[in-house]
């Protein structure tokens, strides 16, 4: 390809960035599989009086990775060395995707967090100590946290419905993603790990809103 024809698709992304689309352009997040635990459980897992040990911040402001991981167990496998996110939560939730559902045997519904009656149940190993999580496990809706601000901008409220396309070298239109807005959240839109192999996400990958479905 010649120097000017490079030049020519540069102008025109540079143009496209700059563009009245750009106010509907968002970060995109891969989650893995991983655990929020509440305190009762925290404590039959490593210790009566037992605090999460903060390792480093998430995107969501006052969300942690903790240092503490554990084992989580199906019918028909085992998942080693999952992550724990904190703080402690009121009620135990983990959150896969449908490939770590197939491995452990079990058959998670997609919800949106803290949606869990009803759900998958799942054994729970730390150490020596084996706790069973019932009702607990999911596989977490794709959505967008967003604050007020961004929210205002783009003409949405709490719990609209969106499109978003992904801005990939193997773009995927995700329909259906819940918007969720709240002073405490930056801007982010989380997906799993089977959504986030079929459009390729990389570091730094953005999605597009393109229209707005629905309110529920």
């Amino acid at each position: 390809m010649d120097e000017s024809r490079v030049k020519e698709m540069i102008s025109k992304i540079i143009e496209e960035l700059n563009s009245d689309d750009t106010d509907k352009i968002i970060p995109v997040e891969a989650s893995a599989k991983h655990a929020h635990l509440c305190k009762e459980d925290v404590e039959k897992l490593f210790g009566k009086g037992y605090k999460l040990t903060p390792k480093r911040e998430l995107s969501q402001p006052g969300q942690f990775l903790c240092e503490e991981r554990i084992n989580i167990m199906g019918p028909k496998g085992v998942i080693k060395n999952v992550a724990v996110l904190g703080p402690e939560r009121n009620s135990t939730q983990i959150e896969i995707s449908k490939t770590d559902g197939i491995a452990l045997g079990v058959n998670a519904p997609v919800r949106d967090s803290g949606d869990t009656e009803g759900s998958a149940d799942l054994f729970i190993s730390a150490g020596k100590n084996i706790i069973k999580a019932e009702e607990a496990v999911i596989i977490a809706r794709r959505h967008i946290h967003m604050p007020p601000e961004a929210a205002d901008k783009f003409g949405l409220v709490d719990k609209d419905i969106v499109n978003v396309k992904i801005l990939s070298d193997r773009p995927v239109i995700f329909e259906d993603v819940l918007i969720r807005v709240s002073e405490k959240y930056s801007l982010n839109m989380h997906i799993d790990f089977d959504e986030a192999n079929a459009c390729n996400l990389k570091k730094g990958t953005k999605g597009q809103i393109l229209d707005k479905k629905e309110n529920i």
